[in-house]
């Protein structure tokens, strides 16, 4: 698994949510959490900045990483940050090192790759359910998701992922892996 091309696709996914965003969309709830759309696009740009950052070993701190800033051209915003984090995980040398995410450890780079990847491509259904489009995951991005995400603890809620949701007996792969990660496969339906 080339967890640099599957991050780039799973940026790619989100992008994709993110160009339909209009600036009136930005106050609807979405499944991560309490947050609204403009926050979690801000927590999204942020953390694009800070892997980016840490990635090319010039750490920042929280104004950073915690940044819920709903950006004013979200689709201009969120492309430069892609753009920074996608440069900095393509340094010849990153896999031979560790880096540090901040709130969470440090890690190889590896897994850090693989942390961006789930994230991304679970906020990209995140941004594209909170518009009202279908969130649909690529089956081979959603299978590869959830062999990196099986490798975490599941003691939850965390800060990072809800309770786990119990999806359908039959649900497809990306609906597991949102249940998996504490979404409701149905949002905003369901109970």
């Amino acid at each position: 698994m080339d967890l640099r091309d599957l991050d780039r696709r799973a940026l790619d996914a989100a992008g994709a949510a993110i160009a339909r965003v209009r600036r009136a969309d930005l106050t609807r709830p979405t499944p991560c959490g309490d947050w609204t759309l403009g926050q979690l696009l801000g927590h999204m740009i942020g953390h694009n900045r800070g892997f980016a950052a840490a990635a090319a070993g010039r750490p920042v701190g929280a104004e950073v990483w915690d940044d819920l800033t709903p950006p004013t051209d979200p689709r201009r915003a969120f492309t430069e940050s892609a753009s920074l984090v996608t440069k900095a995980f393509g340094a010849r040398t990153l896999l031979d090192r560790k880096i540090e995410v901040l709130g969470y450890g440090t890690f190889t780079a590896a897994t850090v790759l693989g942390m961006h990847f789930v994230d991304f491509l679970v906020h990209g259904w995140d941004v594209a359910r909170a518009i009202g489009a279908a969130g649909t995951i690529d089956t081979e991005l959603a299978n590869s998701a959830m062999t990196v995400a099986r490798r975490w603890p599941t003691d939850r809620p965390s800060k990072a992922f809800g309770l786990m949701v119990e999806p359908a007996a039959d649900a497809p792969v990306g609906d597991r892996l949102v249940a998996y990660l504490g979404r409701r496969p149905d949002w905003p339906g369901g109970s």
